[in-house]
């Protein structure tokens, strides 16, 4: 397509922005509300993936050993879990380590410990690291059943409570940004429909002197990727500038060692290339709708 042709087709689809002015800003506001609300639910989750990967990297195995264990046991027991499947890491971790860590964590309260370390009660323990944070419940389930295993720990709780509250962010929040798109496409379908009702005399002309079809949609698909266009630059803004007061503010003051929000760049510029994305996905679909249903050429 030559350059004058599709400044002629760019010229067009602004000017029936103006003609149909009112439905142009239903049809704005509408993909402006939608993205509103789909770039509100990136910030949310990619923040929460942040947490939770945050969270995934630290989760581990502690595999107790048996208090009568020798060292002989102790080896045997290391080249089974090195043969678990997912198993990427495993450190051993002595039991007067664990004392140490123990007093160390109760600060003065710690010293009562102290008479402990002729006769310590702790288990040497092996730390094993999984390559897929998801596999660390098989893990340790297999490693359990090992023996001269006195117990096996990985926070289970918490691992579990992680996955639940990811998984019903993402679910939740892809079911609200489908209505919404299909809302907003639904309106830009009406207003490009209202564009070729209005003009379908010209439309008729253009077609008798010639015209191709491919010729008369490209304005109405120009305008319905300006609908979108322009109605992803208002929550951008808004969301941009919001998001840079709150991490101002609070990005790096959780107090949680993992709790860390994502910063302000890349973060900004991928939310931004998205929503543009997605409105401008969302406002060609909606004027195609409308083309292959209303236009009669």
């Amino acid at each position: 397509m030559k350059g004058r042709t599709l400044g002629r087709h760019f010229k067009e689809g602004g000017k029936n922005l103006v003609r149909n002015g009112w439905m142009t800003f239903a049809s704005v506001s509408a993909v402006a509300v939608m993205l509103f609300v789909v770039g509100a639910f990136v910030l949310m989750i990619m923040n929460v993936n942040h947490f939770a990967s945050a969270l995934e990297d630290d989760v581990e195995v502690r595999v107790f050993i048996d208090l009568t264990a020798g060292e002989e046991e102790q080896e045997e027991l290391l080249t089974e879990l090195e043969e678990i499947t997912g198993v990427e890491e495993i450190a051993f971790v002595p039991k007067d380590e664990g004392l140490d860590s123990l007093i160390a964590s109760l600060g003065d309260q710690g010293d009562i410990f102290e008479t402990l370390r002729d006769e310590n009660p702790l288990n040497d323990v092996y730390v094993v690291q999984a390559e897929n944070p998801q596999e660390t419940e098989q893990i340790a389930n297999e490693a359990e059943e090992l023996a001269y295993v006195d117990g096996v720990e990985y926070g289970q709780d918490i691992f579990e409570q992680l996955f639940t509250v990811t998984n019903f962010v993402r679910n939740a929040g892809f079911v609200l940004i489908l209505g919404l798109m299909f809302t907003a496409m639904f309106l830009i379908a009406n207003t490009i429909k209202l564009t070729i009702l209005a003009r379908k005399r010209e439309i008729q002309i253009m077609k008798l002197v010639g015209a191709t079809n491919g010729f008369i949609r490209w304005p109405f698909f120009i305008e319905g990727l300006l609908l979108g266009v322009i109605g992803s630059i208002i929550p951008i803004s808004i969301l941009s500038y919001g998001y840079i007061q709150f991490y101002d503010t609070f990005g790096q003051q959780t107090g949680i060692e993992y709790f860390q929000f994502l910063p302000q760049n890349p973060l900004i510029l991928q939310m931004g290339a998205l929503l543009i994305a997605i409105g401008a996905f969302v406002g060609v679909w909606g004027s195609m709708m409308s083309v292959r249903k209303f236009l009669k050429v």
